[in-house]
């Protein structure tokens, strides 16, 4: 998984994000604005800075970026210091004013984000064999899979354990060990010497795991088998409470920041037809960063420093 999505032939490496999945950041420009809101409100909570850190992590082509730089108020943009962190290298079409780094910064004095980064994280899969034995699930770079007969190491025995065990699953049940992306996270908000990290992304909690894991791959806009030999997304949905930081859903957090997806009243459509049109595709895009069923239902990870 490392080196099919990381690798000097993974797909982040070669392949444009945006060409094969949809994510907030690319879905409308309100959630970037919703990001510029919260940035301005950091801002203001950390005293109006001299330099204010803005840091994408895993950030594509640096949409997200471009489009929170452009939303700012001119007095805060000036203050800013933005920087994508990316394994790709550097967009050719990117601003001068934005910095590009393949490994996290450190000493953050601002927001760091992280927009459906975490379910990239590789991860060990695990299922009961016949016998209700965990064991790790193999796989080759055509996708040919077989359960490994070295035994879980300890490690990964007491995270399943502690926060997806499998007691009273059937056999071919499986589970995800969340710890490289627990220790991701908290490589992440160390970044942060004063300010927020904030990760947004899909995921699960204790009571509700899938019970034959979630691995899955994406091309050119479709689900696919996740074959691991760079030629698709790999994605694993995320244990959200393993990474001990609060979680709020998205529809709850983009609300608190402004976006509502409620329709404008007919009445405007009579007295400002144009202006009715306007407003009725901004509670269309609304409404689809806010649906629970879809990335509405995605978390917003929070941690202040």
């Amino acid at each position: 998984m490392e080196a099919a999505l990381y690798g000097p032939e993974g797909f982040f490496v070669r392949s444009r994000p945006a060409d094969h999945f949809r994510t907030s950041a690319h879905a409308s420009p309100l959630f970037s604005g919703a990001i510029a809101t919260l940035l301005c409100r950091l801002d203001d909570a950390l005293d109006n800075p001299a330099r204010l850190d803005l840091v994408d992590v895993g950030a594509g082509r640096g949409e997200l970026l471009t489009g929170v730089l452009a939303a700012l108020p001119a007095e805060v943009r000036q203050r800013v210091r933005a920087v994508g962190v990316e394994k790709a290298p550097r967009p050719g079409e990117l601003p001068s004013t934005i910095g590009w780094t393949s490994a996290l910064p450190s000493g953050v004095a601002g927001l760091l984000v992280a927009t459906e980064w975490l379910d990239n994280i590789p991860v060990d899969i695990v299922e009961l064999d016949a016998h209700f034995r965990p064991r790790y699930v193999e796989i080759s770079t055509d996708g040919t899979e077989a359960l490994g007969d070295e035994p879980l190491r300890d490690a990964d025995a007491a995270w399943l354990e502690r926060w997806w065990p499998l007691g009273n699953a059937p056999p071919g049940a499986r589970a995800e060990i969340g710890a490289p992306r627990d220790e991701a996270w908290a490589g992440a908000t160390a970044a942060v010497e004063r300010g927020l990290a904030l990760a947004v992304d899909y995921g699960h909690f204790a009571g509700a795991r899938p019970l034959f894991g979630t691995l899955t791959g994406y091309r050119a806009g479709r689900e696919v088998p996740p074959v691991p030999d760079g030629s698709c997304d790999l994605t694993v949905s995320v244990a959200l409470d393993s990474l001990g930081s609060p979680t709020l859903p998205q529809r709850d957090a983009l609300r608190l920041l402004g976006v509502d997806g409620t329709r404008p009243p007919l009445s405007l459509a009579s007295r400002d037809p144009a202006g009715y049109v306007r407003a009725l595709s901004r509670s269309s895009a609304a409404a689809e960063l806010t649906d629970p069923d879809g990335l509405g239902g995605h978390h917003w990870v929070t941690h202040w420093v």
